[in-house]
């Protein structure tokens, strides 16, 4: 079945079963890296995209269920050669140590902090509870938060989280 699929802005035309993961669609057809495969059941967070100003997890997610709302990956927020705010302070930070929840935790964090620009440390840790890090870096993670939430409370526009038209 043919589905139309607004991803990081472009539109994408992917002809899978109508009950194929979000994730592998956007892995497997569109050629995306950032949502990683992790445990397959929603619960680890490193599938996670943005659905919608959303945070979700790709791998339970139909991509029948998905309609016209607009999907943004780690792609969509930035690039090696212009990296969101966020990217910019999990790199600061050193937040990452294997990376592979990186995307969960960069992603939700996005997600969270464009509804809550300035939170406090205790919203920031339960925001990212449900994004498993084998690695230990969760102080690194937070501190990255905390600096993204700066740097938009810095900004003259105070929007400097928003997308970056990186798509």
């Amino acid at each position: 079945m043919k589905f139309a699929l607004r991803v990081n802005g472009k539109l994408q035309s992917v002809d899978v079963a109508p009950e194929t993961p979000l994730l592998y669609v956007l892995r497997n057809d569109l050629e995306l890296d950032g949502p990683k495969f992790g445990c397959g059941l929603g619960q680890c967070g490193a599938c996670t995209v943005i659905l919608q100003d959303q945070a979700i997890r790709s791998c339970s997610m139909r991509v029948d269920a998905v309609g016209r709302r607009e999907i943004t990956t780690l792609e969509g927020i930035g690039s090696r050669g212009r990296l969101h705010p966020i990217q910019e302070a999990f790199v600061s930070e050193q937040a990452a140590q294997c990376g592979y929840c990186i995307n969960g935790m960069i992603m939700t964090a996005k997600a969270f902090l464009d509804k809550n620009p300035r939170p406090a440390e205790p919203a920031i840790r339960q925001a990212l509870a449900g994004n498993l890090c084998r690695c230990g870096t969760h102080l690194e993670i937070i501190r990255a938060v905390q600096r993204a939430a700066q740097t938009r409370s810095a900004s003259p526009s105070g929007q400097s989280l928003k997308k970056r038209g990186t798509a």
